[in-house]
């Protein structure tokens, strides 16, 4: 599973403008609500709300936005009521892609979704469709810098992690879903910076295209991604650091 978040490097190597922060805050907003719904508003007792929590921090989201979309999720302020959606397709060059959404109007939703995917050279498939190429996993991105390898992963292991990488300037550590809580709190207890954390859907198998090729996959990738209700978007593209290097 190495590599597979070569298209998050990219997509925290371009500039961070106004707009791009206000959609993640409104997503992250969305994320906080579903979470605080289905398992309350204590960060302390929800391992999902908590993460949800701490990555709007991250993006410098204020205590007071935070707080009321935690109090829209339990009900204490009126707010829109959020559902969970999945969408699978094909994108361009047979590329399968795998979407995540927090809509509060489904139909809007899927037509958009549908009409991404084809008018940018991709199909939108059945639920079951492409979800089997891909396994959900926690993800950890830790910097190298300060950390011994060694005793990263004895940590990491300990508490149940599956793998511990070097890639770039940080190591990158996988576990099952069931495991993430119990290693995110191995790490904070022993100090170690977490640069980002949550869950993910990683690809099984891959598929490696060249520049020309990932030009035309990135661009419904951003796409997709730039629509306001989607959260994730994953695929089964596989770029070599000369793609890469082509399409940044």
């Amino acid at each position: 599973m190495a590599g597979h978040n070569k298209w998050s490097k990219i997509k925290r190597q371009k500039a961070v403008t106004d707009a791009r922060r206000s959609k993640s805050w409104a997503r992250i907003t969305r994320d906080i609500m579903v979470a605080a719904r289905e398992g309350g508003g204590d960060p302390g007792m929800n391992a999902r709300l908590a993460l949800s929590v701490e990555k709007a921090k991250s993006e410098n989201m204020p205590k007071d936005n935070i707080e009321r979309a935690i109090k829209r999720g339990t009900g204490e302020i009126q707010g829109s009521d959020y559902v969970e959606m999945t969408y699978e397709g094909y994108g361009p060059h047979g590329i399968a892609i795998f979407v995540e959404a927090l809509t509060d109007n489904t139909n809007r939703t899927v037509a958009d979704v549908r009409h991404l995917f084809g008018k940018h050279g991709g199909s939108m498939g059945q639920n079951g469709s492409v979800a089997f190429q891909f396994d959900r996993k926690g993800i950890f991105d830790i910097p190298a810098e300060g950390n011994d390898e060694d005793s990263l992963f004895m940590l990491a292991a300990d508490a149940g992690a599956e793998d511990v990488i070097l890639e770039d300037d940080a190591f990158e550590i996988t576990t099952p879903v069931e495991a993430f809580g119990a290693v995110q709190a191995a790490l904070e207890s022993e100090g170690v910076t977490i640069t980002e954390a949550g869950l993910q859907r990683v690809a099984t198998r891959t598929t490696r295209i060249g520049a020309e090729e990932a030009k035309a996959v990135v661009k419904l990738l951003e796409l997709l991604e730039e629509h306001q209700d989607i959260q994730a978007v994953y695929s089964t593209m596989e770029m070599d650091d000369a793609t890469i290097e082509a399409i940044s």
